[in-house]
């Protein structure tokens, strides 16, 4: 079995994965001791990178992050208004981008634009690149890592994973699941997102990067419901999702075929364990309501990095001190954001009149009182802030 060493070895050549090797390589002279080990095998939606069917919505800060590596993707759509409503229920608000002077609140990516971007500027740093089966830590000891990956093995000072694969019990498993597909309307309306509250789960519709009229839908129903939904013609489907969202956007017309994803939470309790640490998708796996992810994935990236800042510089340190500080910065953000996400996804699905009324007073309140919708739309735009 052939030997490499590395200082940092990355789990996963994702967007997570390969935000924190450009931001490491900000850090030290010799970016070829930073590894990326991709997957060669398919994602959980059974295509390969370039082939992903998912759109992401990017926070304001994520889009700063992406900047500052050269990594913005050519092709995106603003979101410059938020609005959120619940179908049958009394109750919505309306952020904007002007309340907080910034261009806009957010972007809509596609998956691999934003996958090209990154790899590019990967592959311009000087960082190495290896690909193949999944990488597996074998152990663990004082001095370093052992990883495999078919056949090699590669040792290195500090182990990420960035893989999404989270390595703890799941917490809760939604009664609901993500139908992801992309449809035409005939009203558009540019630079504005919706987060509709049904019965059964959120309806996300959001401006689509291809063209000024398509929107990308993530619908989360129960399974039953989602089955029916995948089973049914385009027309029926397109019927079924105007019903639903209303007449905000005209008539949607499907242009794209369904594609289903269970939904759970699962947080790490500790994402540190001696010389490996565990980021995005990897330390937390969210409900996708008003997209928090990756943009959370990211907030850990850029924290990280600035942990290692030092020690990156001078590896041949104990790097456990830095891991455990990052490991403490990060808990409240992990925490707040992944409590926000669950109590939305489930507030508005209790099946209680009284509960749901009552969310929907709130959202009249945070309408009608700007000072009330601050804090959240600051959250949902930079994370928490210490």
């Amino acid at each position: 079995m052939s030997r490499t060493d590395f200082d940092v070895a990355i789990i996963g050549g994702g967007p997570t994965g390969c935000v924190l090797a450009l931001l490491l390589a900000r850090y030290t002279a010799h970016p070829e001791r930073i590894v990326l080990l991709q997957s060669g095998t398919a994602s959980q939606y059974g295509y390969a990178p370039e082939k992903d069917p998912r759109v992401l919505a990017l926070n304001h800060g994520s889009r700063v992050l992406l900047e500052s590596l050269m990594a913005w993707p050519a092709h995106t759509a603003p979101i410059q208004t938020i609005h959120v409503s619940q179908k049958g229920r009394l109750g919505r608000t309306i952020i904007q981008h002007r309340d907080f002077n910034v261009p806009q609140l957010g972007s809509v990516v596609h998956y691999p634009s934003l996958y090209q971007s990154l790899m590019q500027a990967v592959e311009l740093s000087g960082i190495e690149i290896l690909s193949g089966r999944s990488a597996q830590v074998s152990l663990q000891d004082d001095h370093g890592v052992s990883i495999v990956q078919d056949g090699r093995l590669i040792r290195t000072a500090l182990a990420v994973q960035a893989d999404g694969h989270p390595n703890s019990p799941v917490q809760r498993e939604y009664p609901q699941m993500a139908l992801l597909t992309r449809a035409r309307v005939s009203l558009p309306r540019r630079g504005w997102a919706f987060e509709r509250f049904t019965r059964e789960g959120p309806l996300a519709v959001l401006p689509h990067p291809h063209a000024t009229d398509a929107q990308s839908i993530v619908w989360c129903c129960a399974p039953e419901r989602a089955r029916a939904l995948c089973a049914m013609s385009p027309q029926d489907f397109s019927a079924a999702l105007t019903d639903m969202f209303g007449t905000r956007l005209g008539k949607f017309t499907i242009d794209g075929t369904p594609t289903p994803i269970p939904l759970r939470l699962n947080v790490r309790g500790s994402t540190v364990e001696g010389r490996c640490v565990a980021i995005g998708n990897a330390a937390q796996t969210l409900h996708p309501v008003a997209g928090q992810g990756l943009n959370l994935g990211f907030r850990d990236t850029a924290a990280l990095a600035i942990a290692l800042r030092d020690w990156i510089a001078q590896p041949q340190h104990d790097v456990r001190p830095a891991l455990n500080a990052f490991q403490n910065s990060r808990q409240a953000d992990r925490q707040l954001t992944a409590m926000l996400t669950d109590s939305m996804a489930r507030t508005f699905t209790s099946g209680m009149a009284p509960v749901e009324h009552l969310a929907g007073l709130a959202l009249l309140g945070m309408d009608a009182i700007p000072l009330a919708r601050a804090p959240l739309a600051r959250h949902l735009m930079q994370g928490l802030r210490r």
